[in-house]
């Protein structure tokens, strides 16, 4: 497609419905959600950044959580709610096919980096007398790496497949761009894009529901063996928070996903699916964490306190 031609193409985004009367609610309460959203992942951020007693494998790992949600909710969130108070649901191409590399690398980024915890957590719990000889730095740095460059390398070429084509429709099934609706302006051959998007759909969504599946089995398994209540209440504790974040967000991914092959799916029931995506994990995953980590939660009291107090000199 030609670039210019490209920036000319302005796509139109499913209408929100809205009545006279509820423009401004809704625009203040996303608003709200939005901030609510960034403040608290940057709050998880800095506290883990600038706590010493947090410069561990696991919050290390769970530092690039706050970075990808917030990726996500920026992607959707400032374009939906401007659109609601301007009642204009345009979108330049271009912009589109941005933002739906940014939610789709979010979402694979999320689902990678969980599966990078329950493995850490599996070492910590399983192979205690072994963590810090197979959780080096060296290792720590790898994984991370690891995490963003598959994720960014598989959703660049995902993107690249559908910017090939030249569309025929303007209308956006859903309530943002992704794959899935970009590709239904396509009048062309789309196999491919279709392979390799049930790939990518095999390799994240069944990579890391594998790797949860055996680690928390493992883990599972040895907390049933101990015979230490404290640290197996702990060990529970951590694992039980981690599951109910990774299942939030794979839940959700799937469900979005099958509702878009699926013709007779309720469209209503698929943009609420897809709005819950990028809305539920931001907004729950630094609540759920710094509400049941405790050395987390301490961490943020303190920088709170040290905030204000220094705010206040």
């Amino acid at each position: 497609m030609d670039t210019n031609e490209s920036y000319e193409i302005m796509l139109k985004l499913e209408t929100l419905g809205l009545s006279t009367t509820h423009i401004y609610p809704v625009f203040v309460f996303g608003t709200l959600i939005y901030v609510i959203i960034v403040f608290c992942n940057l709050l998880v951020l800095t506290t883990i950044a600038v706590s010493k007693n947090l410069h561990k494998p696991m919050f290390i790992l769970l530092l690039n959580l706050p970075i990808s949600d917030t990726v996500g909710a920026t992607a959707f969130f400032p374009h939906f709610v401007s659109s609601i108070v301007t009642q204009n649901r345009l979108i330049s191409h271009p912009a589109c096919i941005t933002q739906a590399f940014l939610i789709h690398f979010y979402g694979a980024g999320n689902l990678l980096i969980l599966s990078a915890m329950a493995y850490d957590r599996y070492i910590a719990i399983c192979c205690p007398l072994r963590y810090n000889a197979i959780i080096t730095p060296q290792t720590l740095i790898k994984m991370i790496i690891s995490i963003w460059l598959i994720s960014f390398s598989i959703m660049v070429t995902l993107i690249l497949l559908l910017a090939r084509f030249k569309i025929c429709r303007m209308n956006i099934v859903d309530l943002y761009c992704n794959n899935p609706s970009l590709l239904k302006l396509v009048c062309e051959d789309t196999r491919v894009n279709n392979y390799y998007g049930m790939a990518g759909i095999v390799l994240l969504q069944g990579g890391p529901l594998l790797i949860i599946i055996y680690t928390y089995a493992q883990i599972l398994r040895t907390c049933v063996m101990t015979n230490q209540s404290d640290a197996r209440r702990k060990a529970i504790q951590t694992c039980g928070t981690h599951l109910v974040v990774f299942l939030i967000l794979q839940i959700n991914t799937v469900a979005t996903l099958i509702a878009h092959r699926i013709k007779s799916a309720s469209p209503f029931m698929r943009r609420a699916l897809g709005v819950s995506v990028v809305v539920f994990p931001p907004f729950l995953d630094p609540i759920i964490y710094g509400l049941n980590s405790t050395e987390l939660k301490q961490s943020i009291k303190m920088f709170l306190k040290r905030s204000f107090c220094s705010t206040k000199l």
